[in-house]
Order: structure tokens, then C-alpha cells, then sequence
């Protein structure tokens, strides 16, 4: 087993704190939306670098895409992706309640992704003691491979990556939102560390 690996117990207690963040965060996102937020069961797996070019490549379809870092206390920090398709991109000023021409369709990608990435990583830090500082949102270009290309111009080495996928669903306005958490080897290995001294408590 390598370093970056977890241990069947750390993946449980990963799994956990994935778990109560979702449904925490759910909950305070339909209170803002006033609607009900539907989660799905969130998929966590360990790639390397051929696998997550193959899992970026399958997003390429996606009518937009938005970028935004994530930097946390103890070495935590990543990526995450909120992909959105054309059925659901059109539907988030409606989402959000904005009037016509109030906001660009840019601006209203902006804002629901940040509600939706900072919602679910501030309730997950605030499991682990920690606190996040997040990057400016980024709308990637509509390029052949806009995924693949913008995480190999990140800092971040990702020779091996820990890929966490989250589904939105908004059933009163039929919207579905994937959003991928990409955390480096390096991250992952100070993560391990957090999740041993959950563990050591219990």
C-alpha cells in the first residue's frame, strides 16, 4: 500500500464526513433556494493520472464548466469542478430568482457554483476543525478539452488524485449540477493524517 492510499478505516471516516457535509449542506441550500435539494451517493476513488484524463475527458460534453480552488489549514487543498449541462445552465436565473438581464449567464454560473462549493466544503472543514480559502470562481473556455487542460496548468501535481463526485438534483426545477472534488497526492497524504486523528478519539 503507497502512502497516498486509504485504509479501509480512513475511507470509511472520509465517506462519513462526505456524508454529513451533504446533507448539511442540502439543507442550508434549500433553505436559500426555498426548494427541495436531492443528493445522490457520492462516489470517492483514488485515480491516477491516465484515469482522471478519461474521467475529464467524459465532461467535454458539458455546456459549462466552472473552476474554483480550495485552500484549507494542515496541507488541504484542491479543486472543484461544477459541471452543468444545457438543460440545466438555462434554468439558474430562474434557480436563483433573478430577473431578465440582471445578471449575465457568466455571473449566474459564478454565483451558483460558489454557493455550491463553499456550502459543502465550509460544512466539511467545519467537521475537521479546519477553514477553507477559495480562489476566484474561473468559467473555463468551451476548447475541445477545457477540463483536461486547465488541471494540467494548475500547480498542483496529479500523478495521483482523489476524485469525490456530488450531484446536485433541484427537483422543482428538474436541475442537476455535478460537482468534482480533485485533491492531490500531496493533499491527500496530510488529509490521512486529519482522518487518523478522528479516528484516534473514537
Amino acid at each position: 500500500m503507497s502512502a497516498f492510499n486509504l485504509n479501509d478505516d480512513q475511507q470509511d471516516c472520509l465517506q462519513e464526513l462526505i456524508n454529513v457535509a451533504m446533507g448539511q449542506a442540502s439543507d442550508q441550500l434549500a433553505r436559500y433556494l426555498d426548494t427541495f435539494v436531492d443528493l445522490r451517493v457520492p462516489s470517492i476513488e483514488q485515480v491516477d493520472a491516465s484515469s482522471l484524463s478519461i474521467t475529464l475527458n467524459d465532461k467535454t460534453l458539458a455546456s459549462a464548466i466552472v473552476s474554483q480552488g480550495f485552500f484549507g489549514y494542515e496541507g488541504i487543498r484542491g479543486e472543484a469542478l461544477l459541471v452543468y449541462q444545457s438543460q440545466d445552465s438555462l434554468q439558474i436565473a430562474d434557480l436563483l430568482g433573478y430577473e431578465p438581464g440582471e445578471l449575465s449567464d457568466e455571473e449566474q454560473l459564478i454565483d451558483i457554483s460558489s454557493i455550491l462549493t463553499t456550502t459543502f466544503l465550509n460544512v466539511f472543514a467545519s467537521q475537521i476543525d479546519n477553514q477553507m480559502s477559495y480562489s476566484a470562481p474561473r468559467l473555463l473556455s468551451a476548447s475541445r478539452n477545457p477540463l483536461v487542460e486547465h488541471v494540467e496548468n494548475l500547480s498542483f501535481s496529479w500523478d495521483l488524485a482523489l476524485k469525490v463526485k456530488i450531484t446536485y438534483r433541484v427537483t422543482d426545477f428538474s436541475f442537476n449540477c455535478d460537482m468534482i472534488l480533485l485533491i492531490p497526492e500531496s493533499a491527500i497524504i496530510n488529509i490521512k493524517s486529519v482522518l487518523d486523528r478522528i479516528l484516534s478519539e473514537f
